[in-house]
């Protein structure tokens, strides 16, 4: 049971959400978007976030489609993880999907509440982050579109009432040889230890992470090591170490020590796996 009383709106227009926002923000309400709503539920029962009204994205159209157009892969806000991973459309989207939480949360929790969430780990900017992806934001100028990669630094940065819309990958991505490695302490589904996710384009490596620092994050000097042939991969992988060691989480989850052991296995084995491809 949430501890205290809220307001609830159900809009059917991005216009309509974005109005409603505005106008519960001036009445000093500190609204917040619904879509899923796993995380506003836990968070506030464990009195983490506090909210006088809640918005319900869930009947804007725009929001709940999952279609393929003109060669691109459009996902909205407000489909559920669940409908990802069990769509096959984008393997390594697929599978970072269906590793986020057990099946019954993953038919509640969205694409949208994970990417905008407070929780750290974010797991699905990964596969986002490597493929070029593009964010479509509905505000007060209307629709934007953005690159991922640019409006996504540590969390998604929107502005105030801001509404992510959809989310768009292109197809020639679905194809390209890819790795994905969650680690947890100990079950199957639960918060990472580390999650990566890699794959290969032009005979390069991209590789993004999350559970190694308090947010996720791709780093092109580590890409640059693990792309420069010059260098062995043990020599990579002390280099790349070497590089996140002052920022890596010292948690519940794990030291940082056993992350950087984890790490480093994780890195040979996913080096391994692209190298054959």
């Amino acid at each position: 049971m949430i501890p205290t009383k809220f307001e609830y709106y159900k809009v059917d227009t991005l216009e309509e959400a974005f109005q409603t926002f505005n106008e519960l923000s001036l009445q000093g309400k500190n609204p917040m978007y619904y879509s899923g709503g796993t995380e506003i539920i836990t968070m506030a029962r464990a009195n983490n976030i506090h909210m006088s009204a809640v918005i319900d994205i869930k009947g804007i159209p725009e929001c709940c489609t999952m279609e393929m157009k003109d060669n691109k892969l459009n996902i909205g806000s407000a489909v559920t993880l669940s409908q990802i991973s069990e769509s096959k459309m984008f393997p390594l989207l697929d599978k970072t999907a269906a590793r986020i939480a057990d099946h019954t949360v993953q038919c509640k929790l969205t694409i949208g509440g994970n990417l905008c969430g407070t929780i750290i780990y974010k797991e699905t900017s990964l596969p986002l982050m490597l493929c070029d992806s593009i964010v479509v934001i509905f505000g007060k100028n209307g629709r934007r579109e953005v690159q991922f990669n640019q409006i996504f630094d540590k969390k998604l940065n929107l502005l105030p009432g801001e509404i992510l819309v959809n989310l768009i990958i292109d197809e020639r991505y679905f194809s390209l040889p890819y790795v994905h490695v969650k680690k947890t302490k100990s079950d199957k589904i639960a918060y990472p230890l580390m999650t990566v996710a890699a794959l290969k384009k032009d005979n390069k490596i991209r590789i993004a992470f999350s559970g190694l620092y308090s947010y996720p994050f791709r780093n092109k000097e580590i890409e640059n090591y693990i792309n420069d042939e010059g260098i062995n991969h043990k020599n990579i992988i002390g280099q790349i170490i070497e590089q996140v060691s002052s920022s890596i989480l010292n948690d519940a989850e794990g030291s940082s020590e056993y992350r950087k052991f984890v790490l480093k296995n994780t890195l040979e084995n996913t080096f391994k796996m692209l190298n054959e491809v």
